[in-house]
């Protein structure tokens, strides 16, 4: 969706190496590819950001990336979108005028353009709503997800810590609550600090509900990732939740990635809420 951060996340794409383009023309999509094939190794990753701008040639984009699956090499769609409001406030801040927006308003014109995207949204491997994420927090993301080059058959496997206050994120295959547990917030001299803190670590993990839910959740994931990893997925992100992301998510994601043992996958860490400042109350 234009608006939503493909450009941040072209740049930060560039940053770990990969050729990028921006709105390849998508007739042309399949040359490039094709070249980048039989270039001896001098591109081994590429990222092609797609936008409205491509105007009608959109329709053949589903046939291409289809296409694009005999050939020997991992295809990941990424789409990127945000909240109608969200949208408006933010070309409306750069003052840039939507690809759409001359014979139409600029909610409708987003309307539109959300209508004609439908069927790409429908093929990406993960989808991300930034109408929560600053632009540090979108290259973050591409850095943690993208940053290795897998070459074998090795499950990625992402453990995301967030808030709910902030909205639960798209890109999470499983989600678990623990909203349930006691919450270090309301704790004397540990509302300013995160769960990666020893004191509050040292905290939650005084609760037998804290260490029954670790070992029940750890048991079911060793149980369920070798079906991921037997049907061929790349990634797996499981999304763990409280309320501001700050404390008992934290904690219970490093928790997590630290007692799996997993022979076919490679864990990963990533707290979307734990930097964001708690207010104080007047």
């Amino acid at each position: 969706m234009s608006g939503s951060g493909k450009g941040t996340a072209l740049n930060a794409f560039e940053d770990l190496g990969f050729f990028c383009i921006d709105n390849l023309p998508v007739p042309l999509i399949e040359k490039f590819i094709q070249g980048f094939h039989v270039s001896g190794g001098e591109v081994e990753r590429a990222a092609i950001g797609i936008d409205i701008r491509a105007g009608e040639r959109l329709r053949d984009l589903e046939k291409i990336l289809a296409d694009l699956k005999d050939y020997e090499f991992r295809l990941f769609i990424l789409y990127l979108e945000a909240r109608d409001d969200v949208l408006v406030r933010r070309f409306s801040e750069t003052r840039r005028p939507h690809p759409l927006a001359q014979a139409e308003s600029m909610r409708k014109a987003i309307q539109i353009e959300r209508r004609k995207l439908r069927h790409i949204r429908e093929l990406a491997d993960i989808t991300v709503d930034t109408s929560e994420l600053s632009s540090h927090q979108v290259k973050s993301f591409v850095a943690s997800r993208f940053r290795s080059h897998p070459r074998s058959s090795r499950l990625n496997v992402h453990l995301l810590s967030f808030g709910y206050k902030y909205g639960v994120p798209l890109e999470a295959d499983l989600l678990f609550d623990v909203r349930f547990l006691p919450n270090p917030h309301f704790v004397a001299g540990m509302r300013t600090l995160t769960g990666s803190n020893r004191k509050v670590a040292r905290y939650l993990r005084s609760f037998p509900e804290t260490r029954e839910f670790v070992h029940r959740v750890r048991e079911f994931l060793k149980y369920l990732i070798p079906f991921y990893v037997r049907e061929g997925k790349s990634y797996l992100t499981i999304g763990v939740g409280c309320t501001g992301g700050r404390h008992r998510s934290v904690f219970i994601a490093e928790e997590l990635a630290k007692l799996l043992k997993l022979k076919h996958a490679a864990i990963r860490v990533r707290h979307r809420d734990e930097g964001r400042q708690t207010k104080k109350r007047v």
